[in-house]
């Protein structure tokens, strides 16, 4: 299960709406559960242009992981070698800095997301966790939506015959039945036996243009 176009779009104008409200252009970028690249925006082109891989590697991070990349910073910074090898097999998509978060719905991750640019400390972080709000918004509205009608699990009238059961039955083991063969004669097994000549007969009634001779 990955996030869907629609939604990653209203995660993202959540994050531009918040980002301009701190007066703060950022690059944010989207990707799906796999650590795809879904939906990306560089609020302050054409300037900025590394906050672009900063971003995408923040939210591909976050996706690996399923943790924010901050919490993998915590950790991650007290293993030797540990950011420098995982940077080399993701060819520069791995990186230990605020502003990453995992995507979930109803406990699955269905993608992440990264900001980068933010103009203050920590600036990254509230952005993203305002396209978060979205996912619980529309987690806590679909709860509240009563459950849809169950269908009638009776079957549709129109598939019944108008024949009633017994005969149907009965209906059915003649269709299934084989039907007599009748023996015919020699003359009736051909049917085209009438338009020929017969030369053995020498009536004249096998011979209609005598008639008139």
């Amino acid at each position: 299960m990955s996030i869907s176009i629609d939604l990653a779009r209203k995660v993202l104008e959540a994050c531009k709406r918040r980002a301009g409200e701190l007066r703060s252009p950022v690059s944010i970028a989207i990707v799906d559960a796999g650590g795809h690249l879904v939906l990306f925006e560089r609020m302050m082109a054409p300037h900025g242009f590394a906050t672009g891989n900063i971003s995408i590697a923040k939210a591909t991070t976050a996706v690996m992981f399923n943790q924010s990349t901050d919490a993998i910073a915590q950790w991650g910074g007290a293993i030797p070698g540990f950011a420098s090898s995982l940077s080399a097999m993701t060819e520069g998509k791995f990186i230990m800095a605020a502003g990453g978060w995992p995507l979930r719905y109803n406990g699955v991750t269905i993608g992440g997301i990264g900001v980068s640019g933010g103009n203050a400390p920590g600036r990254d972080d509230e952005i993203a966790q305002a396209g978060l709000f979205v996912l619980d918004a529309g987690r806590r509205q679909a709860s509240r939506s009563p459950a849809p009608t169950p269908a009638s699990a009776q079957p549709d009238p129109a598939f019944y015959s108008a024949v009633p059961p017994a005969m149907a039955g009965e209906r059915m083991a003649q269709a299934q039945e084989i039907p007599n063969i009748q023996q015919l004669s020699a003359g009736e097994d051909d049917p085209y036996s009438a338009l020929r000549f017969n030369s053995s007969n020498t009536t004249h009634e096998d011979h209609p243009g005598d008639r008139y001779e």
